[in-house]
């Protein structure tokens, strides 16, 4: 995509930067990026992805914004309360930037949806808030081959890691986090979260996507990254990938390399 002079203005820090320069900056604008959640981590990742010019954001979330939201959800303002939260933070990223197109989906993702949906998305961020969600995510990703940054925040931590089943390195959601149904859960409802935590680890999922999209840098592909809000430490811990995993495991080694889209 060519950038006229608006968009140039408009990026320009970006542009500037050697790393992404009006060809990076050119691949975020052309990019389509399917968000699940439009909660917590939800609403950092959509306004930087919207503000940073990603040409198509598909926001996905069945939930209305509640009250209880607004200490941490900052997408969604007071009069919104009732509101779907698709549409609240759709109206919310086109204020910030009308140049790009923003789709609400105005359900909780599952079965052929959820398949139809990541199919449509170059890259998809998972942003919501339960182990049910982020598996069938995961594996409506490894299916369709795209990649996924999946982020998490509960009480002061919060965690983030990249899955590319394309890669031969790259393990699945799975392989870190098997998927046992009848394993208790816990929510921001019951144990509490820190305001600012879910901001910290959205705005870390949104560098993950631009990274990828304008092809810069070194993703954390095979690497969860913890932090630990109430001591400020970061740990990075490497994650390889299960070859008996199920969801992912039958993929063939070869040491294939793929470039970012």
């Amino acid at each position: 995509m060519d950038l006229n002079d608006d968009l140039l203005l408009r990026y320009s820090r970006h542009v500037l930067l050697p790393d992404v320069g009006v060809a990076g900056q050119a691949r975020i604008i052309d990019a389509s990026v399917l968000i699940v959640g439009a909660g917590g981590l939800g609403c950092p990742v959509a306004l930087y992805l919207g503000a940073a010019g990603v040409g198509r954001l598909l926001l996905a979330d069945g939930d209305t914004v509640d009250l209880t939201n607004l200490q941490r959800q900052i997408g969604h303002a007071t009069a919104a309360i009732g509101e779907n939260k698709a549409d609240s933070l759709a109206r919310s990223v086109r204020a910030i930037n009308p140049e790009i197109e923003v789709r609400p989906i105005r359900e909780a993702l599952g079965g052929r949806a959820l398949h139809e949906a990541v199919a449509e998305a170059g890259l998809v961020v998972d942003a919501s808030d339960n182990f049910a969600t982020r598996h069938a995510v995961n594996r409506a990703c490894v299916q369709a081959g795209r990649p996924l940054v999946s982020g998490a925040a509960i009480g002061f931590s919060g965690q983030l890691a990249v899955f590319d089943s394309r890669r031969d390195d790259s393990p699945c959601y799975h392989c870190l986090f098997p998927d046992q149904a009848d394993e208790p859960e816990v929510r921001c409802a019951e144990a509490g979260v820190f305001a600012p935590l879910v901001g910290v680890i959205g705005a870390m999922q949104a560098m993950e996507a631009l990274k990828y999209l304008a092809r810069v840098g070194e993703l954390l592909v095979g690497r969860l990254l913890l932090w630990d809000g109430l001591h400020a430490e970061a740990r990075v811990m490497k994650v390889p990938r299960d070859p008996a995993c199920p969801v992912c495991g039958g993929r063939a080694s070869g040491g294939m390399k793929v470039e970012q889209a």
